[in-house]
């Protein structure tokens, strides 16, 4: 059974109100203490002033020392506890009978309380009792004469109902500010909530770590590798593959998250593309011996590069299926020039035969035969490897097809190469460089290409030459770049660009020159010889 789970908006609200709750009930507990303590401290400072007032006070020292003015206390405390609003004021001789009091008819009587006997004896001091007026609080002031004689004491009361009623107003206002704090905490929250889920495109939490989980296990599981950097150009993210590639490379001593792209890949595009913002696609790149196809892209939101990303293969096997797939088409076109060919020789046969010229028949079958001995005979005497003979006597066919003549001139014998792969880059190679020269002499008066072939010490010296119009000079340095031509078209330049990336697998030379009157390509490739093989 699946936990429900509970949204953004509602544990952002609970955690803030949590928070705000814990905070202001701590607030409140530790600003109730101390404004309690603060207005108790405040009130016993109001009954010491006033009891003070009082004890100074002539008319209540006179009162206490004549009798005649004994009737001035009265008046003059309670105007005293008229204008300070206290519970009482209470003036008392040495034997603490009551010379004042808020009723009149408990004057003369003896003081309630119990706790009047240390200020008769001189003590100033706050104390709480219960008396005629209930439970209060009480300063106690010792009154003396002119002569500093202790001639009585007065002590002012404020009820402790008075003062526990500031208290709860004063708590009462905490609460109520402690309340709308938590008001404005729950919108807070609530608006919080809505900001980052927006921020997040309206997904929840957990739906972000399904995606994000998905989304790496995605990266983890394409057979391409993958590597992207941030706008300081340090890595991020490196899938499986390209681990698997950088551990062939030699380069996985550590993981490599967190690493400048430089000092994981020296000599790395990658930074490049991050500061121009362009795009490179199908780069080959080679990294310590290990070949990969590249594809370098920005990362660009709201119109900003905030890092770029790089997938790579190792392409050592797809290069060679793509060698040997290159190998098929040229024997398919090899095959459909002498199929095309062989077809109009046999229109030939069937016309003659038709108009009942036997002797020509004869004297045609007999030049043809003596031809393709002739021909055929030359290549696979000279050349022994199968594939490569019957590809060079396929672009005989072809060029004579395209009305071409084409030459070839084998010095030496040519023994079969060791490895399958020589020949499928020779193929690659050789169809390439013909397939160019037959367009370039085909607007030409003499159509015709030489291609001499000698083997010595190991090492394979080939020669074409044609009586085309020759390679412009402006882009003679550029000739060997993808998607270079002189030929108008937007899949075309691939010819000798693939030409050289052969020789440099083989790891020979190709070099070129060119004028008006032609062009001459000569190549150096290293060539072991071998035994016959089954390819």
């Amino acid at each position: 059974m699946i936990k429900p789970r509970l949204k953004l908006s509602t544990i952002i609200i609970i955690f803030v109100c949590l928070v705000v709750l814990i905070s202001l009930i701590i607030t409140d507990l530790l600003f109730t203490d101390s404004t309690s303590e603060n207005i108790r401290d405040y009130l016993e400072e109001k009954a010491f002033i006033v009891s003070r007032t009082v004890a100074e006070s002539q008319i209540v020292k006179n009162g206490l020392l004549d009798k005649d003015e004994h009737n001035n206390i009265q008046d003059y405390t309670s105007t005293i506890q008229e204008e300070t609003d206290v519970l009482f004021v209470v003036v008392m001789d040495m034997s603490g009978i009551r010379q004042s009091h808020p009723n009149p008819e408990r004057i003369g009587n003896h003081f309630v309380g119990g706790d009047e006997v240390r200020a008769l004896q001189g003590e100033e001091y706050i104390s709480s009792s219960t008396g005629t007026l209930g439970e209060s609080l009480r300063a106690f002031t010792p009154i003396y004469d002119d002569n500093q004689n202790q001639i009585g004491a007065v002590s002012v009361g404020i009820s402790l109902d008075a003062v526990q009623q500031s208290i709860q107003q004063s708590h009462k206002r905490v609460i109520i500010g402690s309340i709308f704090g938590l008001l404005v905490g729950i919108i807070g929250a609530f608006l919080l909530a809505k900001y980052i889920k927006k921020s997040l495109f309206g997904l929840e939490p957990h739906a972000i770590a399904r995606i994000h989980e998905e989304r790496n296990q995605m990266l983890h599981s394409v057979r391409e590798g993958i590597i992207a950097i941030d706008r300081n150009a340090t890595i991020v993210l490196v899938n499986k593959s390209a681990r698997q590639v950088f551990r062939k490379a030699g380069l996985m001593v550590r993981d490599p998250i967190g690493m400048k792209i430089n000092d994981f890949l020296p000599g790395t595009m990658l930074g490049h593309v991050l500061n121009r913002g362009d795009t490179d696609l199908d780069e080959e790149q080679t990294i310590n011996g290990v070949s990969i196809i590249t594809n370098r892209v920005p990362l660009v939101v709201n119109d900003q590069v905030v890092g770029a990303i790089a997938t790579f293969r190792d392409k050592t096997e797809v290069n060679q299926l793509a060698e040997q797939l290159t190998g098929v088409q040229l024997y398919a076109d090899t095959l459909r020039a002498q199929s095309h060919e062989f077809m109009n020789q046999l229109h030939v046969l069937l016309g003659l035969i038709k108009m009942e010229n036997y002797e020509e028949v004869n004297q045609f079958i007999s030049r043809l035969v003596n031809h393709q001995a002739h021909e055929v005979g030359n290549v696979t005497r000279h050349i022994k490897d199968p594939a490569f003979a019957g590809f060079i006597i396929g672009k005989m066919s072809a060029a004579r097809e395209s009305h071409v003549s084409l030459t070839i001139n084998c010095e030496t014998e040519i023994p079969q190469p060791d490895k399958s792969e020589v020949t499928h880059e020779l193929i690659t190679i050789l169809g390439n460089i013909i397939d160019n020269a037959i367009e370039s002499v085909s607007n030409s008066e003499q159509k015709r290409i030489k291609v001499n072939l000698a083997y010595v010490d190991e090492l394979l010296s080939i020669t074409v030459s044609d009586t085309g119009a020759g390679i412009p000079d402006n882009i003679q340095e550029e000739i060997f770049a993808k998607g270079m031509s002189t030929k108008a078209g937007n899949h075309r330049g691939f010819g000798l660009y693939l030409t050289q990336r052969s020789v440099e697998k083989l790891a020979g030379s190709v070099d070129f020159s060119s004028n008006h009157e032609g062009t001459l390509f000569t190549l150096i490739i290293p060539y072991q010889p071998g035994g016959e093989r089954n390819d």
